[in-house]
Parts: structure tokens; C-alpha cells; sequence
């Protein structure tokens, strides 16, 4: 597949199939996406790769209240409420994401990606705002890896929300302290087809020249 191709048409899926996922189509996306760029190249990751139906269900127990939290605090509960009044392509994508949390059990693999925190690279520890630099010794890795996912055919989501759980999913999981879980992807095959190109902003609104809020062009 075509990089830019990949890029374009590489969405967050909720929905999958039941077509069982090969070992081996997993082993190459991670094959892959081991070259993304980390700070100092300590490459950091881990990955835990869940397969088995008894973890697969526990996860999904921590994730499901965090989600619920989740639709309070943005809103989204209110939209699932009552969905007349809003936008229904807003309304859509919650309810995806609420069916996707409700049967996270049955997606076929879960990735949990973890980062040895002494591996992190936090310039920005100092300033007067929250923290993001560490993301980015983690984060590339991730999109390398749902980008691969996709070459292989595989659909993918990937969220944050086990994050506060991090206590519960180590133990579960035999995850050592020295190792913060930073995503969660599910994985399986597609139940619906890829889409040619996603719906995002254009180059004009997020992109400046010299200044910021200058045009580009």
C-alpha cells in the first residue's frame, strides 16, 4: 500500500469481524513499526499482545467505567441521551465509540502499549503546564504500528482510557512498575469497508507561515 494512501485512509475502527487474526499478520506489524523515532532512540515500548477471551473480558471491565466517565465529563453522555439535538455525524462517532466500549471483550486482540519510563526523554518537566514531551518517545511508535496494522489489513482503534487504570492493568497483565501503560489498540479484521479518505481540516487552518496565524500561502 502507498504511504500517503495509508495515511489517508487509516480510521479509527469499532467495528470487526469475526475472521480469527493470524499471529504472524500481528509479528510483522510490529516488525515494522519498531523503526518509529524515540527520544535518545531508547526505544522504549512494549507491547503486551491479549488474545485470550478471560484477559480480553477483564480489560474490558476496567475500560467500561473509565469510558462512562469519560461521556460525562465531554458531554458525550448527553448526546447518547438525547440525540435529536445535536449533530448527527457527532452523534454517530459517539455511538460507535459507546458500542466499541461496550463490546471491547469480543474484539479479537488488544494490544497494551506500554513505555519504560526510563526511556522518556521529558524536556518540558519544568514548565508551568502539563507535561507532553514524553508522549513523544511512545506516540510514534503507535501510529508506525496502526499504520502497519492497516498494510497487513488489519483495523485498529486506539485510546487512552485504560490509562488511569494503570494499577489494575499492570497486575493483570504482570506489567513491572517501571513500565507506563501509554495505549490500548484493538485489533481484528474490518466488518465494514475502508474508507478512500478521511474527514480532516485543511492545511489553512492549522498550518502558519513565519508567525502564527500568518497564511501559509
Amino acid at each position: 500500500m502507498d504511504l500517503f494512501e495509508a495515511m489517508r485512509c487509516t480510521p479509527t475502527s469499532r467495528r470487526f469481524s469475526d475472521e480469527p487474526v493470524a499471529t504472524e499478520a500481528i509479528e510483522a506489524a510490529l516488525e515494522n513499526a519498531r523503526f518509529a523515532p524515540s527520544g535518545g532512540n531508547r526505544q522504549g515500548w512494549r507491547v503486551v499482545v491479549v488474545r485470550d477471551g478471560g484477559l480480553r473480558a477483564k480489560l474490558a471491565e476496567l475500560y467500561l467505567p473509565r469510558w462512562r466517565a469519560y461521556t460525562e465529563l465531554t458531554g458525550a453522555a448527553q448526546m447518547l441521551a438525547d440525540p435529536g439535538s445535536f449533530d448527527p455525524v457527532r452523534v454517530r462517532m459517539v455511538r460507535r465509540a459507546d458500542e466499541y466500549a461496550e463490546r471491547l471483550a469480543e474484539v479479537p486482540v488488544h494490544l497494551v502499549i506500554g513505555v519504560q519510563l526510563s526511556d522518556l526523554a521529558v524536556t518540558d518537566a519544568d514548565l508551568p503546564r502539563t507535561s507532553i514531551v514524553g508522549g513523544a518517545s511512545i506516540y510514534p511508535f503507535v501510529q508506525n504500528l496502526l499504520l502497519a496494522l492497516r498494510g497487513e489489513g488489519l483495523a485498529a482503534a486506539m485510546t487512552t482510557l485504560l490509562v488511569p487504570a494503570e494499577a489494575e492493568v499492570r497486575e493483570l497483565l504482570a506489567i513491572p512498575d517501571d513500565v507506563a501503560v501509554a495505549a490500548h489498540v484493538g485489533v481484528g479484521h474490518p466488518a465494514e469497508p475502508w474508507p478512500t479518505k478521511l474527514a480532516r481540516k485543511p492545511v489553512a487552518e492549522f498550518a502558519f507561515a513565519e508567525r502564527y496565524g500568518e497564511p501559509l500561502a
